[in-house]
């Protein structure tokens, strides 16, 4: 599974940007598909994500910010990003696990949040 993340810019505390992961490969075989964020200097945290049960999964820091979505028949994962803080600036990584435990990572796109 191959993944390309896109959407990610600059943007002024409290705007909204939305990022894109297009998957293509083998994508009847994923089971799991996630957001992770790396901050500067900082470890890779997950942000946000789907079981495999279909439910969603946030961070605290994202709740009620963020939205994780889908669209299955595009192969396309989705980060709705609201009230966008200084401290969500990061690199953001789409992630995807097969059902066979395999995992991918797209390349991350870097979201910066500035006045």
């Amino acid at each position: 599974v191959q993944l390309q993340a896109s959407g990610g810019g600059l943007v002024q505390p409290g705007g909204s940007l939305r990022l894109s992961c297009a998957a293509s490969g083998s994508t009847f075989s994923i089971n799991t598909m996630a957001w992770y964020r790396q901050a500067s200097g900082k470890g890779r945290e997950l942000v946000a994500r789907f079981t495999n049960g279909g439910s969603t999964n946030y961070v605290d820091s994202v709740k009620g910010r963020f939205f994780i979505s889908r669209d299955n028949a595009a192969n396309t994962l989705y980060l709705q990003m609201n009230s966008l803080k200084p401290e969500d600036t990061a690199v953001y990584y789409c992630h995807a696990a097969t059902w066979g435990g395999m995992t991918s990572w797209g390349k991350g796109t870097q979201v910066t949040v500035s006045s």
